[in-house]
Parts: structure tokens; C-alpha cells; sequence
């Protein structure tokens, strides 16, 4: 993750000497925080890897020359195959933005809707069991 981190760090200095350079020569407030925004941004990212990396992980496989792509490899996790709450937040957030157009009542339809997508998507299946290991034996017993 040191590769991302200078990389990212790259795009914070960069965004922050636009910003500095933007605000000095163009004396409009609204790019400027804009660019330092993105530039806030992009050291959050930077800061997030860095630390990853001296936290001691060790090296990912990403990292390596030699590794295979086997290395790479494991559980993706459980996606639902037929879940109706995707299509009810996609409902929610459509009214939510036609609510800012036309009214605060369809905003708050739309913002219901919204909250009982997420809270289905959230609360769909139980939590997963915490001794459950994809490479867990799990036949027989002698």
C-alpha cells in the first residue's frame, strides 16, 4: 500500500497548490474550495494507506513480483440473488430527487421510502455466524 499512499499523496499536493494557485490568481471563492476540498480528500485516502501500511500487514499480493494470481484469491462474499430492496432505494432516492424539485412532502415520501430500502437491505439475513470459515472442513466428524 506505500505505492497507493505516494500516489494519493501526489494528488493531494497537486490539488492543494491548484487550489492555492486558483484562489490567489482567479479571486473566486467557489473553485478554490472546491480544489481544497478535493485536495482534503485525497490526503484522507493518503493517510487511510499509510497507516495500513505501517500497521504491518505485511506485503499484499498486489505488492509482490513473484506472486501467482492464486495469491490474490478468496472469499468475494454473499450477494443476494433475489432481493426486491435494491429497486426500492433506487423508488426512494428517484422521489427523494423529484422532492427537491417540487415539494418538502414528496422529499419526505421520498426520504421514507429511502430509509425502509436501506433498513431492508440492512436487516434482510441474519448475521453471519462468527465461527463460519470458507476453509473450514465442514464434513464428517470421526
Amino acid at each position: 500500500m506505500r505505492t497507493e499512499a505516494r500516489l494519493f499523496t501526489g494528488v493531494a499536493l497537486f490539488f492543494a497548490v491548484t487550489a492555492a494557485g486558483y484562489g490567489w490568481w482567479s479571486a473566486e471563492p467557489a473553485g478554490s474550495a472546491a480544489l481544497a476540498v478535493a485536495a482534503v480528500m485525497a490526503a484522507l485516502v493518503a493517510f487511510f494507506l499509510r497507516v495500513r501500511h505501517r500497521r504491518g500487514d505485511g506485503p499484499r499480493a498486489e505488492d509482490r513480483p513473484d506472486a501467482e494470481v492464486i495469491d490474490a484469491a478468496g472469499p468475494v462474499g454473499f450477494f443476494s440473488p433475489h432481493s426486491p430492496w435494491p429497486i426500492v432505494v433506487a423508488l426512494g432516492a428517484a422521489v427523494l430527487a423529484l422532492g427537491v424539485v417540487y415539494g418538502l412532502w414528496l422529499a419526505l415520501l421520498g426520504f421514507g421510502v429511502l430509509g425502509c430500502g436501506v433498513l431492508g437491505m440492512v436487516f434482510q439475513y441474519p448475521a453471519p455466524d462468527p465461527d463460519w470459515s470458507p476453509d473450514r472442513d465442514w464434513g464428517p466428524r470421526p
